[in-house]
């Protein structure tokens, strides 16, 4: 029987983990995924930690942590640094033990997961914009303090917590053929895999990442754990810039494959799941449907048996808006096309007649002053990519000049919201995306950040219910000098994107 290259003796710390986590945790059930099994004409299986106490698998290597503190470190307490899930984990598990517990939380952590932590009888610290920040600050006290830090991942009692997962997979299902676990830190794939590859070295585990956030597949092409310059905040639990050592060590020996998805995808794998439980997951918690769905796309193969970890469910209410219209596309229900069309009477209805007997999601049209106008045209899908092409040819063989705008993420988060709104003889204008960390007071900081010494000529800001804030705005800059303006820009330390070109932006808003 393998065993992993390391020099820890994994079979007894998972064995000694199954007699702690059950302390607080439960075994979770496999579910049937029908409706998507029959999709993609393989069975999947769903592994619920949704259905911990927390809602979420973080609790298992919390608490296997904290069981094993001897009682002087106890005594002094612990802490921790996290986004949420792990916070919640690290409370339950300190309150379960009497164990003094302080938690550190970036400020932009959702607040479904701030309140959830405040429930429990411990420090609550919001410290920084990002998890970077607030690991820092919760180091520092830990030293200050004499507290016990319990990282998120890289502890390989954390991560036999999480490896319970992968032993109870192994009595719930045997056979199956391939693993999906989603990825931040690498705890849960590193506990899961290490678990599974011991008894079943033949089962398949793919690792899955945001593509916002691929800091283990960056660590895999780098041979070394790399620390990405930033990370997308859309699916936060996962959102981590550095993997460590340790699951960095474990998961390049034992994951066969990493396959990346992006935040469409995840939205349409957040409904998939939502229609096989009536639960509605995190983004962190779809991200392995997401993964199994873009890997059945690209690899062709008989019906396989496959297993998917549905890590958490802590989500904002808020962020339901976002995640159902950008759901649609991200399972090819729907496509957004931009449209010029010839302003003179009829046009329409000879614009509806090349759509075809098809459902328009959605219409936005205002007058031209040059003879043509502009329409954002969203339009319901049934047969996915194919139909989504052939609609595409469709307008175009009628005549019409007409772009695909379905990958577009200016006309996604932005320009789908601002169309008609146009200003006559608009000079020089250019047009900036940002995303600054949400909290209270950050847009108005943000454009404290930007000051007054250009004009303003276009701005749209909305609250997607998210970590992060998402602005467009268009600068006039008289003498088509952009440099003073991008250097200003590179001080504020927001991510930024020059869109002044983006096809979107020419055809609806210049």
């Amino acid at each position: 029987m393998p065993t992993p290259t390391n020099t820890y003796d994994w079979p007894a710390l998972i064995d000694e983990a199954m007699t702690r986590v059950y302390d607080v945790a439960r075994e979770t059930s496999l579910q049937p995924a029908k409706q998507l099994s029959a999709a993609i004409h393989h069975q999947v299986l769903l592994k619920r930690e949704d259905q911990q106490p927390v809602f979420s698998f973080k609790l298992r290597g919390a608490y296997n942590r904290i069981a094993a503190l001897n009682d002087q470190e106890a005594a002094r307490g612990v802490i921790c640094s996290s986004a949420g899930n792990h916070a919640q984990g690290v409370a339950l598990a300190a309150s379960m033990r009497g164990v003094p517990a302080v938690i550190v939380m970036p400020a932009t952590t959702p607040r479904i997961k701030i309140n959830a932590v405040r429930r429990y009888p411990v420090e609550v610290i919001l410290e920084g914009d990002n998890y970077d920040a607030a690991q820092a600050e919760a180091k520092r006290l830990a030293a200050e303090r004499q507290l016990t830090f319990i990282h998120p991942f890289d502890d390989p009692l954390v991560i036999a917590g999480q490896a319970t997962i992968g032993r109870e997979l192994l009595t719930q299902c045997e056979p199956f053929d391939l693993a999906f676990i989603p990825i931040g830190g690498g705890g849960l794939a590193a506990g899961v895999a290490t678990a599974i590859k011991l008894a079943r070295p033949d089962v398949r585990i793919i690792g899955v990442e945001p593509q916002q956030a691929a800091s283990m597949q960056a660590a895999f092409e780098a041979s070394e754990p790399v620390t990405l310059a930033r990370v997308g905040n859309f699916a936060d639990g996962v959102a981590v810039r550095r993997v460590g050592a340790l699951t960095y060590s474990l998961c390049r020996e034992l994951l066969d494959d990493i396959i990346t998805v992006n935040t469409d995808q995840i939205c349409a794998a957040i409904r998939d799941i939502y229609e096989e439980t009536r639960t509605m997951v995190e983004p962190a918690g779809a991200l392995s449907i997401a993964g199994i769905k873009a890997w059945v796309d690209e690899n062709h193969m008989a019906e396989q048996r496959i297993v998917s970890i549905v890590c958490g469910a802590n989500l904002n209410f808020d962020r339901l808006r976002h995640i159902a219209e950008r759901a649609a596309v991200g399972e090819h229900r729907e496509a957004l096309f931009g449209v010029t069309i010839e302003e003179q009477p009829g046009s329409f209805r000879r614009f509806c007649h090349a759509l075809g007997e098809r459902n328009v999601t959605e219409f936005n049209y205002r007058i031209g002053a040059n003879g043509d106008a502009q329409l954002f045209v969203g339009v319901e899908l049934s047969e996915g990519v194919a139909e989504q092409e052939a609609v595409g040819r469709a307008i175009r063989d009628a005549g019409y000049d007409a772009r695909d705008l379905s990958d577009n993420e200016v006309a996604k988060l932005h320009v789908r919201h601002l169309v008609g709104g146009r200003a006559a003889d608009m000079h020089n204008e250019h047009v900036y995306r940002f995303e600054f960390p949400e909290r209270p007071g950050a847009l108005r900081d943000f454009l404290d950040a930007v000051g007054e010494d250009w004009n303003i000529s276009l701005f749209h800001y909305r609250n997607h219910g998210s970590d992060f804030g998402r602005i467009l705005v268009g600068i006039q800059i008289p003498d088509g000098n952009t440099q003073s303006l991008t250097e200003h820009f590179a001080g504020l330390g927001f991510p930024y994107w020059d869109e002044t070109n983006n096809p979107a932006y020419r055809l609806f808003l210049t």
